[in-house]
């Protein structure tokens, strides 16, 4: 029997208890005076942008963009519900529909960043040895994944996103994030290993 393997998440995305309680903190004050929400903006700005850029083509619209999603966090700040993740992750929840709605609008084309190391991830959670044979299977697939298997790909992958802020971004439980990153790799795998 073979032994499964299970890739390690370890990511820029983790924060610790102490830091999200700070954070919620730090809202409810920019709830009661918004000159505080600066600290956020700053704070995660260039995060923001570096999400909305890696999935686009122009920097000017990711600029325009990243702008939008601040200054409707701004707008919305009293319908903002802790829910035990971090502030950013409402950030990319706005983001992301914020990026949906360009690529509506526009039929804009979308961008995938792909670094080498994260593909090789991805093939030895399909516990595949021969990476070289499907490395480029595996790309050309991942190029035609729909818009929000794509985006969860992208988040668990290559920014090694923890679950729960995932499903956060998305707007569905923990478990349904798991479940639908599973079944996309297993799709993946039914593509590229047609014979098993």
């Amino acid at each position: 029997m073979k032994k499964k393997r299970s890739m390690q998440v370890n990511s820029k995305y983790h924060i610790s208890r102490d830091r999200i309680a700070e954070e919620q903190v730090l809202i409810e004050q920019a709830r009661k005076t918004p000159e505080r929400f600066e600290q956020l903006y700053v704070q995660y700005y260039e995060n923001i942008f570096r999400f909305v850029y890696q999935r686009l083509d122009s920097k000017d619209q990711a600029f325009d963009i990243t702008q939008q999603v601040f200054l409707k966090a701004l707008t919305n700040l009293g319908k903002y519900t802790f829910r035990g993740v971090p502030f950013s992750s409402w950030l990319y929840r706005i983001a992301s529909n914020e990026i949906n709605d360009v690529f509506r609008r526009n039929k804009a084309q979308r961008t995938i960043n792909i670094e080498s190391v994260h593909i090789h991830a991805m093939l030895d959670e399909m516990e595949e040895d021969k990476h070289e044979e499907y490395y480029n299977r595996l790309i050309s697939a991942i190029e035609n994944l729909e818009e929000d298997d794509l985006m969860l790909i992208e988040m668990r992958y290559f920014e090694k996103r923890p679950f729960k802020e995932i499903a956060e971004i998305m707007s569905v439980t923990e478990s349904n994030a798991k479940v639908k990153v599973y079944r996309i790799i297993e799709k993946l795998r039914k593509q590229i290993l047609p014979n098993r």
